[in-house]
């Protein structure tokens, strides 16, 4: 059995602690944190023996997230107010809103400590981070990119930005976070001159640490149809261009919101594994971010991986933990342990940003993005896959949950190491080398 579990917020945990026994729960209302454990553990209902074993497996092993959208800091009400009355563009207050949101924690001690608080709780030592706007414009990637790189820059004692697999490892040794650093669309130029020149931000963003990125968002683009498509039709000629230079690169090919033609014609194209690294099982839940077995399959006889996420709407059923585990459980056994891993599609938000965003003026409506394109009738607009209790069971801190519930269902430490890290890392190792070299 793994050694006593060592977290500060779980290890005095016991399951009596669901009847509000424990201190840890007695601030749940104002503690996100607190209180989505209370909820997930209502979820699971584990033994105390499950609990216990669970707790102490999950901080020993390496934790890597294989998508996640990180922590959210609150917003400064003030200063989006006086943008709004000096009549700031759409634009520039979505900058603003990004930049408290994402670097805000650097604000106040007392942000930082909770920022701490939050990576503590989940265990997590590296995060596969959403540090690229939904775009293929490179200044848009590169905004949000910077922000986090001036967040890792700032807490060198705390976080590390992942650039190698021995990195990872050198972090958790080290008992600091690591954040690689991925784009939710690959840069282009936007000339249409030539396919190099259109490609050739891809060397500049691989040299700023970026490691993973989306071929597609949900819509289609210059390189494949996204999963919203109604065709389906798949790589275009440049897209399996793009792929070529992302294997010269190192980086990851993520198809988590292309469509299903685009997964299976990206697994033959590329020299490399890539992966889905949030979605869920469509034979479990019919939806277009899920993918269908045949999809996984080749994905996975590529060397590539499954994330299982925790978006309700994707998992169907129950919609909470239990849920999500449902989904884990399946992709184990249809696909073997080597197959799977585990990405967040959901950020921590700090305790203070409710009290911060009561004070926001409101604003003119505004037309859906770009990117927001879902089928029509999508669940992930239907309340009822929004609850609070199912979002909740499923928070990002409630990491620690999703090994705990994979030891109630039996599976071995090795596998679960495994699903909760080595998979990942095992990827990682395979596709990425400093992109230096390629010039």
């Amino acid at each position: 059995m793994p050694g006593k579990c060592g977290y500060a917020q779980w290890s005095s945990l016991s399951v009596g602690s669901l009847k509000g026994k424990n201190a840890l729960m007695k601030d749940s209302v104002s503690n996100p944190i607190a209180k989505a454990r209370e909820v997930g553990l209502a979820v699971l209902k584990p033994s105390q023996r499950d609990l216990d074993y669970g707790l102490a497996l999950h901080q020993e092993s390496l934790v890597i997230e294989s998508y996640g959208l990180g922590h959210h800091a609150p917003l400064q009400p003030e200063l989006l107010n006086q943008a709004l009355e000096s009549g700031a563009s759409e634009l520039e207050y979505q900058d603003l809103c990004e930049q408290m949101i994402m670097a805000g924690w650097l604000r106040e001690s007392r942000f930082q400590e909770e920022y701490r608080e939050a990576w503590e709780a989940s265990g997590v030592t590296c995060m596969f981070l959403n540090a690229g706007e939904e775009s293929n414009d490179p200044m848009r990637l590169l905004k949000r990119l910077s922000r986090y790189v001036a967040l890792a820059d700032a807490m060198p004692d705390f976080l590390e930005r992942a650039v190698s697999a021995e990195g990872i490892l050198q972090a958790k040794a080290q008992g600091k976070r690591a954040l690689c650093l991925t784009g939710n669309g690959i840069p282009l130029t936007g000339n249409t001159l030539t396919v190099e020149d259109e490609l050739r931000t891809l060397q500049v963003f691989a040299n700023l640490g970026i490691r993973m990125m989306h071929l597609t968002y949900n819509r289609r683009n210059l390189l494949a149809d996204g999963c919203a498509e109604p065709s389906n039709a798949g790589l275009s000629d440049f897209g399996r261009e793009a792929i070529r230079q992302m294997n010269r690169l190192g980086l990851i090919i993520d198809v988590a919101h292309s469509g299903w033609q685009t997964c299976l014609e990206a697994a033959c194209a590329s020299e490399k594994p890539i992966v889905i690294s949030h979605s869920a099982i469509g034979s479990l839940n019919s939806h277009a971010r899920c993918k269908p077995d045949e999809v996984i399959q080749a994905v996975v006889d590529a060397g590539g991986t499954i994330g299982i996420t925790n978006i309700s709407a994707f998992l169907g059923g129950t919609g909470d933990l239990a849920a999500m585990l449902d989904h884990i459980d399946y992709a184990i056994r249809k696909f073997g342990p080597d197959a799977v891993t585990i990405g967040m599609d959901s950020a921590y938000r700090s305790r203070w940003s409710d009290e911060a965003e009561q004070s926001l003026q409101p604003r003119a409506a505004r037309r859906a993005r770009w990117e927001n394109f879902w089928p029509p009738g999508d669940k992930l607009l239907d309340p009822a896959w929004n609850q609070p209790a199912k979002v909740q069971s499923m928070a990002s801190t409630n990491w620690p949950l999703v090994t705990v519930g994979m030891v109630q269902r039996g599976h071995s430490d090795e596998t679960i190491r495994k699903v909760i890290g080595e998979n990942m890392l095992r990827v990682a190792a395979e596709v990425w080398h400093l992109p230096a070299l390629t010039a």
